[in-house]
């Protein structure tokens, strides 16, 4: 028989329940207030001393003390040495009945930073006393140290679960310890916390009334697994064996449950699998219904908010991909989603197109977000289809409140939105370095179909405006109109500035008009019926790239040039382009 060899070099990794004990904490830094915060979590009473008290506290501190959460003591006001040690003389009373010492003003970069001798000073007087120690950059002055910790969501919005967890590289690595949590945390599933909440709360109603020993309580006795029959309920058992048998089936569905039907526990749902069995009735005990340790234990539905991109299949997000392909039960698309992408969805899962047309939009949204809910209610994986990105003026944010006052929190999955892949697909760079140093994306039509006030003309800037190709002609008067207050907020834009429509962006049939302010209008007339979608792209970054390129616009004085610019860009005697398809190369995508 043989057992592991220990290796040393690791930590005892322990938690502490620290109610009410004091925690005295040297420094007044941010490093002061995490470690405050931390203490405070577990209940303890802080004191924090620093030099310069409360005047050279960071500003958590400060709040904490208004809030009457912790107290700051001036070093300078305790007292003074006569004989002996300045650290041991002013520290003294402060560790009567103290539990821990966290010495934070030893950090590099503090104002009033602790030598190291004072520093061992006080290691010393606190060893003498057992009290452990961390020494903030000084390894050999810790008795303990502090792990990576994050703490997770309770079951109600706001509140803190008693689920932690914490990473230590015993000194090795402090920052990577960080990452490493971070990584873990992203792994587990976010309900984790609500459910040990839930089963925290399912335990306490397993104890019996007369506080039967813990260590009679235990859910697995030792195992190393739960899976044991369940003793059945017997007339006879004493509150002992009742709380036994309760408490090994809290650790059944600890252990076999998933953690979203744990975190979603009801109390009744924990009465049941307390009894571990379900009668119809309590004037009909002899009749049982089934037991809810056998019911379908399911995920309930879910909806999913996806982006479909500009219409390019290959532009699709792996996230989105997965969701039409793998996890849709049902699939509720926007109108203008190409049939590329939806030629994607296998054959077995059922495709709703929303039957927005102008006049009816409203009753189309609400009609495709009542048709989510009622088909996520009966546990369906429903997936909501928007074109572009569903933050980037799909409504995502209707949907996602509509949603969740029905009881589901969506999963909303970014798109590539066109207000980007559209000026790419025409040649257009959103931004460049000499041409366009900002971007402004917005949009044609208000709620209802209002006007918008569309942003004033900036030289260096680029404006996208999404939705509002059908109203050209009026948002090319709002641009130029100098009367324009109301529609336009700032500076009138150039005649000559140029702008470009790119319709169908991304599709084999894409078009892109390029042209001025001045002509825009007549040029999209004359190349025929629209394809919708389309946007604007308006700005010098339109000509930016085209042929051998002008990426001096914003050059000093070079305004004067801007007539012969856009010429050299056009042609003489010429008002607008028209390209048709997609950039070469594509096909091979």
């Amino acid at each position: 028989m043989s057992f592991p060899a220990p290796q040393g070099g690791a930590s005892l990794v322990l938690s502490f329940r620290l109610r009410n004990r004091k925690i005295l904490i040297l420094g007044s830094g941010p490093l002061a207030a995490s470690r405050a915060f931390s203490a405070l979590e577990a209940d303890s009473a802080i004191t924090v001393i620093a030099k310069g008290g409360l005047t050279s506290a960071c500003d958590e501190l400060r709040w904490r003390v208004q809030q009457q959460q912790l107290r700051v003591v001036d070093w300078d006001t305790l007292p003074q040495s006569s004989s002996g040690t300045e650290e041991e003389a002013s520290l003294g009373s402060h560790l009567t009945d103290t539990s821990f010492v966290c010495v934070t003003d030893t950090v590099l970069g503090e104002p009033n930073r602790r030598g190291r001798a004072s520093a061992e000073r006080i290691y010393r007087l606190c060893r003498a006393r057992n009290i452990p120690v961390n020494t903030t950059d000084m390894p050999d002055l810790c008795d303990f140290s502090f792990t990576a910790t994050h703490r997770f969501e309770g079951p109600l919005s706001g509140t803190r679960s008693a689920l932690q967890i914490g990473v230590t590289t015993n000194g090795q690595g402090c920052r990577l310890a960080g990452r490493v949590k971070r990584e873990i945390v992203g792994l587990l599933p976010k309900e984790v916390g609500a459910a040990v909440d839930q089963v925290g709360i399912m335990r306490g109603l397993a104890r019996p009334l007369d506080a039967v020993e813990e260590h009679e309580l235990c859910e697995d006795s030792g195992m190393s697994t739960p899976n044991r029959p369940v003793p059945a309920r017997s007339p006879t058992e004493t509150e002992v064996e009742r709380a036994s048998r309760r408490m090994k089936w809290v650790a059944q569905v600890s252990e076999y449950w998933p953690i979203s039907r744990l975190a979603a526990m009801t109390e009744h749902d924990m009465g049941e699998v307390l009894a571990g069995e379900c009668y119809t009735s309590p004037s009909a005990p002899s009749t049982l219904s089934p037991s809810i340790h056998s019911l379908d234990i399911r995920q309930k539905g879910r909806i999913f908010l996806v982006g479909s991109g500009p219409g390019h299949p290959s532009l699709l997000t792996i996230a989105t991909h997965t969701a039409l392909t793998k996890l849709a039960d049902l699939v509720l698309s926007d109108k203008l989603v190409p049939a590329a992408v939806l030629a994607l969805i296998p054959p077995t899962v059922q495709v709703r197109i929303a039957k927005k047309f102008p006049g009816n939009a409203e009753g189309a949204q609400n009609e495709m977000m009542e048709a989510a809910v009622e088909a996520a209610s009966r546990g369906l994986t429903v997936v909501r289809l928007k074109q572009g990105d569903p933050v980037v003026y799909g409504r995502a944010g209707e949907e996602v409140l509509h949603f969740r006052a029905h009881g589901f929190e969506p999963v909303v999955v970014p798109g590539v939105t066109s207000a980007l892949a559209g000026p790419t697909f025409a040649g257009i760079p959103a931004t460049q370095r000499g041409v366009a140093e900002a971007l402004a994306v917005c949009t044609g039509v208000g709620r209802a179909g209002r006007d918008v006030q569309l942003p004033g003309y900036e030289r260096a800037r680029t404006l996208v405006v999404l939705m509002g190709v059908a109203r050209l002609a009026a948002v090319v008067a709002a641009l130029l109109d100098p009367a324009a207050g109301a529609r336009r907020a700032g500076a009138v834009y150039p005649l000559h500035l140029p702008i470009a429509i790119v319709e169908r962006a991304s599709m084999p049939d894409q078009r892109v008009v390029v042209s001025t302010l001045r002509d825009i209008v007549r040029a999209l007339e004359s190349a025929g019926e629209q394809r919708p979608p389309g946007l604007m792209v308006i700005g010098w970054a339109v000509l930016a790239l085209w042929g051998t390129g002008d990426v001096g616009v914003l050059d000093d004085g070079v305004e004067r040039d801007d007539e012969v610019r856009v010429t050299r860009w056009l042609g003489e005697d010429v008002g607008w382009r028209v390209t048709e398809g997609l950039p070469t190369g594509w096909d091979a995508l």
